[in-house]
């Protein structure tokens, strides 16, 4: 077991800027307020950033517009599957419209589904038979009809239902959930959740079978090594690894299937999503650190190795709609997904798009 703590790359001269910049009284009195003068750019965001953000990517089908988004995961014949929050930030009072949607690479629809059956679309999985998987993550408090809410379901790629796991409406633990964030199915069909959104949930991942059968599940509330607060993203590595976006410990932790714990990474920053690409390259959604959530890091995207945890990349945030040192309650990419040419499609929940980026 280890603790991957962040490397410090970049010349003194930025470690001293950035000291400046977060210790109240270093700079003198005669230069700039500190919200309007150029901030020193962390050594944990010193990275090189090779890619071009393209906002507002996608037109959704019947004009309408993107509502708040972090499902999004690349299909097999390299279109990309999206499950917004219905032109808005809840599906639950709007029974009518399709959340999930297909898209070409290039932006234009290719079908559509999943009307009236999910209240708050949170995490996308799509698996090797092309089924999609998707989280509904609703607390409860907002549901307008019956049949949605603290689910796991299951879409053949047509859309029908294939699977449920959890029961709709019912918050609980064992083989319910409460407000599952994410979802993940292991090459051996074993199914993996992310439960539950929000430290005060049941901060553990749960296990099925691939029939959907429950087998128990790993981790509780707390700190220390194999407990979570807010287990936010999954992703398997070429190893057979499951990392997990541990987001209110701002770190990554690695098990193996058993739920073994194998070691931490905080050099990823707040992980909202997590994405690994077929050759172990890892792609990390922050959308949350801030100056007071997680000191010393920005929000963006961090690209890395998963193999050994290196950084190599961040794709800062655009901020460019907020007023000078504002700091948004939550901002830029938080579902990720990485397309079969390598180009970076961020959802965003704050700006209520898609986000693609390419080299």
């Amino acid at each position: 077991m280890r603790s991957f703590r962040p490397r410090l790359p970049g010349a003194l001269v930025a470690l001293f800027l950035s000291a400046v910049a977060v210790v109240p009284g270093c700079a003198p009195a005669d230069e700039q307020p500190m919200e309007e003068a150029e901030p020193a750019v962390s050594p944990n965001d010193d990275f090189p950033n090779p890619y071009t953000g393209q906002p507002m990517w996608g037109d959704l089908p019947d004009d309408r517009i993107w509502g708040a988004i972090s499902g999004v995961f690349p299909a097999a014949d390299g279109n990309i599957w999206t499950a917004d929050r219905c032109g808005q930030n809840y599906c639950g009072d709007r029974p009518e419209v399709d959340p999930v949607v297909l898209f070409t690479p290039d932006g234009e629809v290719v079908r559509s589904f999943g009307a009236g059956l999910i209240a708050w679309p949170h995490g996308m999985f799509v698996d090797a038979d092309g089924n999609v998987w998707v989280t509904d993550a609703s607390d409860g408090s907002r549901i307008e009809r019956e049949g949605i809410g603290h689910q796991v379901l299951k879409f053949s790629p047509e859309g029908e239902v294939l699977l449920r796991l959890g029961e709709a409406g019912v918050a609980g633990t064992d083989a319910l959930f409460t407000q599952p964030s994410d979802v993940l199915v292991a090459p051996s069909g074993e199914i993996f959740v992310a439960d539950g959104h929000g430290s005060g949930g049941n901060n553990r991942i749960a296990r099925f079978a691939a029939d959907g059968s429950y087998l128990g599940s790993f981790g509780e509330t707390g700190t220390g090594p194999g407990q979570f607060s807010d287990p936010h993203a999954l992703a398997m590595d070429s190893q057979g690894r499951l990392f997990v976006g541990d987001r209110n410990n701002n770190r990554v932790q690695l098990f193996d299937q058993e739920g073994n714990f194998l070691e931490e990474w905080l050099q990823f920053g707040r992980p909202s999503g997590i994405f690994i690409a077929a050759d172990d390259t890892i792609y990390v959604a922050d959308s949350e650190s801030t100056s007071r959530s997680n000191p010393g890091f920005g929000r963006g995207i961090r690209i890395g190795n998963a193999a050994d945890g290196t950084v190599t990349h961040f794709l800062p945030d655009d901020v460019s709609d907020l007023e000078p040192g504002a700091e948004p309650g939550t901002s830029g990419p938080e579902g990720i997904a990485v397309g079969a040419d390598g180009s970076v499609y961020g959802g965003e929940v704050r700006q209520r798009m898609i986000r693609k980026f390419s080299r």
